[in-house]
């Protein structure tokens, strides 16, 4: 659901795996491997949670940080 009310977005779980499955493979185009880690920032979206499926598919520890930390608390969680 977005921030203004009645405005929502629908995924089916179809649509949710290839998603995931395209972010995977562009992760591991870009030399994301098992076990790397990886800081996905990002609003919560459909997207966010196929990123989030993607490092879990592939094996890269993911965390997630989302919108309002200020740039020192954002890098100290990413260095978390």
């Amino acid at each position: 659901e977005k921030d203004e009310p009645g405005e929502e977005v629908r995924v089916t779980y179809r649509e949710l795996l290839e998603l995931t499955c395209r972010l995977g493979n562009t992760l591991k185009r870009q030399g994301v491997k098992r076990g790397d880690r990886v800081t996905i920032y990002m609003p919560p979206c459909p997207l966010a949670v196929a990123s989030m499926l993607a490092c879990a598919r592939i094996g890269a520890v993911h965390a997630v940080v989302f919108a309002g930390f200020s740039a020192d608390s954002l890098a100290d969680r990413i260095r978390d």
